[in-house]
């Protein structure tokens, strides 16, 4: 798995390319959860929105498919008592409906072939009155997109799907999706996130 080999890699990867915007999309994504939450979080990669979850909810289930950025999401939450950090499938999330206050699924929905489903699973385990959170990496140039999807592509990442704010925004209403704000943490490669009311 691409991710596997990355993981040691991909803070250092983020930090030199998009820093601004890697860090600061955590933060924004935490000003949504509360001190009684129970958050699940899917594709969490090396944690870099975990940590930021992390101090502000009462727990937090931490997943990715990678076995290299669980790792690395593991070493960054030793300090905190309240995360856990597993394996689980953002298509098949194996938890019951309702069981989450917050559910959120960073950078990873411009990877899936079938990203309406992942979206329906990540509602289908979050409790009515709750809220899905979905950061995306959006485009904010031609030119860069280009340069970004390249440079991506050498080490192995597939886009199925690249986004602009406004193909975004769109990609929710045409899912149906009716009761969302959007946010775009700026930057060099922004990120756009789209906060989902079940």
């Amino acid at each position: 798995m691409i991710w596997d080999k990355v993981s040691k890699l991909y803070d250092f990867f983020e930090n030199l390319v998009n820093s601004k915007v890697y860090k600061g999309t955590g933060v924004k994504v935490a000003e949504y959860i509360s001190s009684d939450d129970i958050v699940l979080e899917c594709a969490c990669g090396t944690g870099a929105i975990t940590c930021c979850i992390a101090p502000a909810c009462k727990k937090l289930i931490a997943t990715d498919m990678s076995s290299g950025m669980r790792r690395e999401t593991a070493k960054k939450c030793k300090k905190f008592g309240n995360v856990t950090v597993g394996k689980a499938d953002i298509n098949n999330i194996r938890c019951s409906d309702d069981s989450f206050d917050k559910v959120v699924a960073g950078n990873v929905i411009h990877l899936l072939d079938d990203p309406y489903h992942a979206v329906s699973e990540l509602l289908r385990v979050c409790r009515p009155g709750g809220k899905v959170m979905i950061p995306t990496y959006i485009n904010g140039s031609k030119k860069q997109a280009g340069f970004i999807s390249k440079l991506l592509n050498i080490i192995g990442v597939e886009f199925k799907e690249e986004f602009t704010f406004d193909t975004y925004k769109e990609f929710f209403a045409k899912g149906g999706y009716v009761n969302v704000e959007y946010f775009v943490v700026d930057g060099r490669m922004p990120c756009a996130i789209a906060v989902i009311t079940k």
